[in-house]
C-alpha cells in the first residue's frame, strides 16, 4: 500500500512539475520570427518548389538522346517461292542523332535559370511576408494582453469599491440605490474584462498560427507596448523600390518572359536529324547515311512566338502595377504612422493626464461627500476607457511601424 501511494504521489508530482514547466513559454518578438522562419510549413513547401525549379533547369540542359534502329526487309509471305534468307533479305542497323539548331539548348538553359531565380525570390518574399505577419500578430497579442490587464485591474478596484459601499449600506450611510449603481458598473467592468480575455486568447492563437505552430501553448510575451514616438523611418521611395522583393520578382518575370520568347523563336528553326549505319543486302555488307529535317512551310511556331511576345508586354505592365502598388503602400503606411504618433503625443496623452487628475479629484470629493456617486462612476469610466484606448493606440502604432518597415523593404 505504501509503495502504491509513493508511486501515485510521484506521478502526481511529475505531472504537476511538467505542467509548471510547459504551462507558459516566454517569447520575444525576435524569437517568434526566428521560430516561424525555421519551422513554418509554407517555407518548407517553397523549398520544395525551389528543388522543382532546379530539376527543370537540369532537364533543360540535357541534349537529345541518339536512337538505335534495327530493321529487316524482303521477307517472303505466304505463296511466295522459297528463298535464302541471308541472300534475299535486307538487314539494317543504324543510329540517328538530332542536332538542335538556333541554340535551343542555350535558350532552354536560360529559361530554366530564370525559374530558379524566381523560385528563390518567391521564397524570400514569403519569408518577409511571414516576418511581417508574425510581428503584427505579436504586437496584437501583446496589446490585447495589456488591455486585459487594465480591465482586470479595474475589475479588482471595483470589487473593493463594491465592498466599501456594501459596508456603508449596512451602516445606513448610503441608499440601496447607490449600492445597486456600483454593482451594475462592476458587472459592466466584469463583462468587459471577460471580452478582453477572449480577445487576448484569440490574439495568441493568431500569433501561434502565423508562426506555423501546430500546438496551441500558453505564451508569456516579453517586452512592452510603450515606444518612443519619435520621428518615423525616413521615406525613400527609390530605395524601397529596390529593396522590395515584389519589384525584383516583377523584373525577373520580364527576364523570364524574354527568355521564353527567345526559346520560341529558336523553335521556329527546324532541327537536323543525321542517320548513319550498316546495311546487308543480297549478301553484301554496305553502309548507309542520310539526314532529315522538317520543312517550315506551315508551322513556323508563330503562335507560340506571338504568345511569348504578349507575355513579355504583360510582365512589363505588371512591373508598373507593382511599382504603383508600392508607392501607395508606402504613402498609406507613412500616413498611418504619423496619425498614430500624433494621437499618442497629442490629444490622447493630454486627455489621459486630465482623466487621471479628474478621477483623483472625484474620489477625494466623494469620500468627503462633496460630489455624488454618478460623477465618481463617470470619472472611473472615462479613465479606464482612455487607458484602454491608449493601450490600443500604442499597439496600433507598433503595428503601423511594422507595416511601414514592410512597405519600405526594411527587414532586419
Amino acid at each position: 500500500m505504501q509503495v502504491r501511494r509513493f508511486f501515485a504521489f510521484s506521478r502526481i508530482a511529475l505531472l504537476w512539475a511538467g505542467a509548471c514547466l510547459h504551462a507558459q513559454t516566454t517569447l520575444t518578438i525576435d524569437d517568434a520570427v526566428r521560430t516561424a522562419l525555421q519551422n513554418h510549413p509554407l517555407l518548407q513547401e517553397r523549398q520544395q518548389r525551389s528543388e522543382v525549379a532546379n530539376g527543370f533547369a537540369l532537364q533543360a540542359g540535357l541534349r537529345p538522346n541518339p536512337r538505335l534502329i534495327t530493321q529487316s526487309e524482303n521477307w517472303s509471305l505466304t505463296g511466295a517461292p522459297p528463298q535464302s534468307i541471308p541472300t534475299f533479305t535486307d538487314q539494317f542497323l543504324y543510329l540517328s542523332q538530332v542536332f538542335e539548331t538556333g541554340a535551343k539548348r542555350d535558350r532552354r538553359v536560360d529559361l530554366g535559370r530564370t525559374g530558379i531565380v524566381l523560385a528563390d525570390l518567391d521564397r524570400k518574399l514569403l519569408e518577409r511576408q511571414i516576418t511581417t505577419r508574425v510581428k503584427l500578430a505579436y504586437w496584437g497579442a501583446l496589446g490585447t494582453r495589456r488591455i486585459l490587464e487594465l480591465w482586470r485591474e479595474d475589475e479588482a478596484n471595483f470589487a473593493q469599491t463594491i465592498r466599501y459601499h456594501q459596508d456603508r449600506a449596512r451602516e445606513g450611510a448610503i441608499a440601496e440605490g447607490d449600492l445597486l449603481k456600483v454593482r451594475l458598473e462592476g458587472g459592466r467592468v466584469s463583462v468587459a474584462a471577460s471580452s478582453a480575455a477572449l480577445d487576448a486568447e484569440r490574439a495568441e492563437i493568431a500569433l501561434l498560427r502565423e508562426m506555423g505552430q501546430s500546438e496551441m501553448v500558453s505564451l508569456r510575451l516579453a517586452g512592452g507596448l510603450a515606444v518612443d514616438a519619435g520621428s518615423p523611418p525616413e521615406m525613400e521611395l527609390a530605395k524601397a523600390m529596390e529593396a522590395r522583393t515584389e519589384t525584383r520578382i516583377a523584373q525577373q518575370s520580364i527576364v523570364q518572359a524574354k527568355a521564353n520568347l527567345s526559346l520560341q523563336e529558336a523553335y521556329a528553326k527546324p532541327d537536323v536529324e543525321v542517320v548513319a549505319g550498316y546495311k546487308r543486302t543480297a549478301g553484301f555488307n554496305t553502309a548507309l547515311w542520310g539526314f532529315q529535317f522538317s520543312l517550315p512551310v506551315r508551322n513556323k511556331n508563330q503562335g507560340n512566338i506571338a504568345a511569348a511576345g504578349s507575355a513579355v508586354r504583360a510582365a512589363e505592365h505588371s512591373l508598373r502595377a507593382v511599382e504603383n502598388q508600392i508607392r501607395a503602400e508606402v504613402a498609406t503606411a507613412m500616413k498611418d504612422v504619423e496619425a498614430r504618433r500624433a494621437q499618442l503625443t497629442g490629444i490622447l496623452a493630454t486627455s489621459l493626464e486630465q482623466a487621471e487628475e479628474s478621477l483623483r479629484i472625484a474620489r477625494a470629493a466623494y469620500l468627503e461627500g462633496g460630489t455624488d456617486l454618478l460623477r465618481l462612476l463617470d470619472a472611473e469610466r472615462v479613465h479606464i476607457e482612455l487607458e484602454v484606448l491608449n493601450a490600443r493606440t500604442q499597439m496600433e502604432y507598433r503595428q503601423s511601424l511594422v507595416a511601414l518597415e514592410a512597405a519600405l523593404g526594411q527587414y532586419p
